[in-house]
């Protein structure tokens, strides 16, 4: 039988406690990476004899729903009595178990619902043979290992954590991403083609980019998702702030004006939701889901690569503005230094009706904080929004409805999956030191990481000393590399790391 070892919070406080800057008796010995940058790996908990496989039976999203085709992780209280009802019927011994949630700053705690398991298994292979039966007798659902519900404080966890110390370290952190945004890198290519001498993964990424607010170097190359928690870097990494931002964008042609949609985007495709005019079925954040809209403007610029084609209307515009051309589809390559606005549905018609070929039009760029305050773009800005916060002025404080990582509705999967339970997490964040942290926690590795809920998350990046910390994108895309180490942690899909939309990295002076 294994016994556990510290609880999570006590061995994260002892770390602190003896020597935040580099490690207690649970991590190895600090590595230097270069002079100022230090990577620790920290091993927490330990597995026990309390852990296992099961079988996650799911739900059916309505009372009368089909069982065969049911998909939705947990449920009312009703559903999961008829659904433990008939396995009984079928011979098999179902238990219903009641999910928490956690309270988050902005959002109390209390039940998210039911859900409905069978048996208990050392091995993932003896849980999949039950799952077969369960299936062959008209049930959904998958296995599952205890360890990763996100409740056990002492579960195996696996830390990595890169500081910076610009008190010695020389060089710069800040963002990078591959030849186009319309296009994916992995860390490794781009720490080696950047000379970079460490990074992480940075933005969430969907239909093959990055999404969400992203200001890179003061140029505002994508969209926000409004309100949504982001991180702005400045001062070459030595300032770290955490906050919820929002950007108003205006076309301007002759005496008329419209708002755009979005930069850098597919138009009519909202991912993460909190867009602007219009947007269904929501337009509040709801994270990993795609609200749309049928009639928007999107603005394509340089960095984007060659704009998506189809049904619409664009305007081509040169540096200062000017109106090159006026067409009736969408697709034409951006000029250097111009820009093209795309437009589908009823923003289509008012482009074709406003915009004028050889006319000058205007677009101004305003981004706001949470206060309303103008955010000035300035030559070395980094605006990257991820989410949620988790340390805001040395405090846990996750807005966790705010950032949309509570879904809407009575479909509450999302929210036990990605939220509540356990994943590999990536966290950015300056500890009261005036020092970055980078830290990547494994995941979904039974018995050796099994990663952290939202709510650990930001329990760890206090007690690693964080007075501002932000959560970046994880799962399958988290990883930390060096450029003399290669890749640092675990990834945890299959075939290692994911090409990522784009990364922080870590950069030596020039």
């Amino acid at each position: 039988m294994y016994r556990k070892a510290l609880p999570f919070h006590m061995a994260v406080a002892a770390l602190v406690a003896t020597a935040p800057a580099t490690a207690a008796a649970s991590s190895s010995e600090p590595v230097n990476v270069t002079p100022g940058v230090t990577l620790t790996q920290l091993t927490l908990g330990a597995e026990d004899a309390d852990d296992f496989w099961t079988v996650h039976v799911y739900l059916p999203a309505t009372i009368d729903g089909p069982l065969n085709r049911a998909g939705t992780g947990l449920g009312s209280r009703e559903i999961a009595d008829r659904v433990t009802a008939a396995l009984r019927e079928k011979g098999f011994e179902p238990r219903i178990e009641q999910v928490g949630l956690p309270a988050f700053a902005d959002h109390p705690g209390g039940v998210l619902g039911w859900i409905v398991r069978v048996g208990r298994y050392a091995t993932a292979a003896e849980a999949a043979t039950e799952l077969a039966r369960i299936r062959g007798a008209g049930f959904a659902g998958g296995a599952r290992y205890t360890a990763q519900d996100g409740t056990d404080a002492g579960a195996p966890q696996k830390v990595h954590v890169l500081r910076v110390d610009f008190r010695r370290f020389r060089g710069t952190v800040d963002t990078d991403f591959g030849p186009t945004l319309n296009g994916m890198e992995t860390l490794t290519d781009l720490i080696a083609s950047t000379g970079a001498v460490a990074g992480v993964n940075a933005q969430w990424f969907l239909n093959n980019s990055p999404t969400g607010l992203y200001v890179k170097d003061g140029k505002l190359i994508g969209s926000a998702t409004q309100g949504r928690g982001s991180i702005k870097i400045t001062h070459g990494g030595r300032r770290v702030e955490a906050d919820a931002y929002t950007a108003h964008l205006t076309l301007r042609a002759g005496g008329d004006s419209i708002e755009l949609d979005g930069v850098n985007r597919i138009p009519g495709e909202i991912w993460n939701c909190g867009g602007v005019g219009g947007d269904l079925p929501t337009e509040r954040p709801q994270h990993d889901f795609k609200c749309t809209d049928a009639g928007e403007l999107v603005r394509f610029t340089p960095e984007w690569g060659a704009p998506p084609a189809g049904a619409g209307a664009e305007a081509v515009l040169d540096a200062r503005g000017r109106v090159l051309a006026v067409n009736t589809t969408r697709g034409a390559a951006v000029p250097p230094g111009g820009s093209t606005i795309q437009a589908i549905g009823d923003s289509a018609d008012w482009l074709l009706a406003h915009v004028i070929p050889g006319r000058r039009v205007t677009v101004t760029e305003r981004v706001e904080d949470s206060r309303g305050r103008r955010v000035p773009l300035t030559r070395g800005t980094t605006i990257l929004q991820v989410g949620p916060a988790l340390v805001r002025d040395g405090r846990v404080s996750v807005n966790a409805a705010a950032d949309g990582v509570i879904r809407e509705g009575t479909d509450q999967t999302f929210t036990y999956n990605w939220t509540v339970r356990g994943n590999p997490r990536s966290m950015i964040g300056m500890d009261d030191q005036g020092r970055l942290m980078l830290v990547v926690v494994d995941g979904r590795r039974d018995g050796y990481s099994e990663g952290l809920g939202i709510a650990q998350a930001g329990e760890l990046m206090k007690r690693l000393g964080a007075v501002e910390a932000m959560n970046l994108d994880g799962g399958g895309s988290s990883v930390m590399a060096t450029a003399g180490g290669g890749i640092v942690n675990r990834p945890s899909d299959a075939t290692g790391q994911r090409t990522l939309g784009n990364v922080l990295l870590i950069r030596p002076a020039r």
